[in-house]
């Protein structure tokens, strides 16, 4: 999804769009989460939003997700999983290389696999369906959305406030710039190419 689509989904649903785009990027299906929450911080800075609700809704939308993503594990088990997870990029040889992570860390994954692309999404299936304690999971889940979803959002915080005071200076040098790095990449790969043929 477009940057530009997300900040209008935001500004039009609030709280409760922040919340569905969490929830739903975490029962799997694929959705830019921390572009959502670095866009919010952003709005933050703009104050259409307050912290305390922002990183509420954030936080609640993502530990929603793990939980229902939780069940399927625990209840439904892997062959659903793979079953129905094959339309969404959720494959055996996926699970099968997050699961060996898992195994061996278990409580450490829950806790900082959100910051892991590529497994976070399947962490919540994978504790249930190696039957890790809820009450357990919950605990390290909770604390890892909290500090997740905060992270993002003071990234989007000081994205604002150096865009606020900087981007008269980047529009006026932005042109400039442009043309400074692609004459420098053309060099790179120019005296690359000649090198090339003084090789052969």
């Amino acid at each position: 999804m477009h940057h530009f689509d997300i900040q209008t989904l935001i500004h039009h649903y609030g709280y409760i769009g922040v919340f569905f785009i969490l929830f739903i990027e975490n029962i799997g299906i694929p959705f830019p989460a921390e572009t959502t929450l670095t866009i919010s911080g952003i709005e933050w800075t703009q104050h259409v939003f307050k912290l305390v609700p922002l990183l509420v809704s954030a936080s609640l939308g993502n530990i929603a997700g793990s939980t229902i993503g939780y069940g399927i594990g625990r209840f439904l088990g892997r062959p659903v999983i793979v079953r129905f997870g094959k339309y969404i990029g959720i494959t055996n040889e996926r699970l099968d290389k997050a699961n060996d992570m898992f195994t061996k860390y278990q409580s450490p994954v829950v806790l900082f696999g959100k910051f892991i692309a590529g497994i976070r999404v399947l962490i919540p299936y994978l504790a249930g369906i190696n039957k890790m304690s809820f009450l357990v999971f919950t605990i390290y889940n909770t604390m890892s959305a909290v500090v997740w979803a905060g992270l993002f959002i003071i990234v989007g915080k000081y994205i604002g406030i150096e865009w606020s005071r900087y981007h008269q200076v980047l529009h006026q040098y932005m042109v400039p710039t442009i043309v400074v790095i692609v004459l420098l990449v053309g060099i790179y790969f120019g005296l690359k190419l000649s090198h090339k043929r003084r090789a052969r």
